[in-house]
């Protein structure tokens, strides 16, 4: 009899491992296409799928660490493309300088170093007052359009308060300076790499077999 309650236990408890297993991958795979869609999303608030003609998703490039885009690991890059060329390249930064903690941004800069705009992708700044950066609380965000380290000076590359030009919020001043000064670090980056972010996904591939 105790064999048999033994034996019964085990079952059950091998059955809900394998239930939590299975719930596990079921919603691990949902988290991750969830993440995708919201990507692609963003990618399409600043580049329409209108103006180009790859899969961005595919068309990325791996960038190293680097302090200019606030990452201490790998990071993508996504390329649009008309007519086989590289017009559009979508940073995906990093700042940990904000109120409550890291702020994640894609920064979509066209091929003559001018900005398409920016989006907040993830962020935990504090409601009401430091997560108006955030397309869907505030058009602050809008203020990044157009601009470019010819079009304003690296003075002016900061919020008011600091002597630039970017709105602050009330009572909230440094998430917006955070997400100024991760913006224009991604706009320096992209000058520094320019010639290797313009390069198509074959073309990057091609030079490395190339290299000796």
């Amino acid at each position: 009899m105790a064999l048999r309650a033994a034996g019964v236990l085990a079952l059950f408890a091998f059955l809900g491992t394998a239930l939590v297993a299975i719930t596990y991958e079921g919603t691990k795979e949902q988290i991750a296409e969830n993440k995708r869609l919201s990507l692609l999303k963003s990618l399409g608030q600043l580049v329409p799928d209108t103006q180009y003609e790859n899969d961005l998703l595919e068309e990325r490039r791996t960038l190293p660490a680097a302090p200019l885009l606030g990452t201490s690991k790998p990071s993508f890059a996504y390329l649009a493309k008309q007519h086989g060329a590289v017009h559009t390249v979508l940073l995906t930064p990093t700042t940990e300088a904000g109120y409550s903690g890291t702020i994640n941004l894609l920064v979509a800069i066209r091929a003559d170093g001018s900005l398409v705009g920016t989006r907040v992708l993830n962020h935990t700044e504090t409601p009401g007052l430091g997560d108006l950066i955030d397309i869907k609380k505030s058009d602050w965000i809008r203020s990044f359009d157009n601009r470019s380290l010819e079009n304003l000076t690296q003075q002016q590359w900061k919020v008011k308060k600091d002597g630039g030009i970017f709105d602050q919020f009330t009572g909230a001043t440094i998430t917006p300076r955070a997400v100024v000064g991760a913006v224009h670090n991604s706009l320096l980056y992209f000058k520094q790499h320019r010639e290797q972010l313009l390069q198509s996904h074959a073309e990057a591939e091609k030079n490395k077999e190339e290299r000796p």
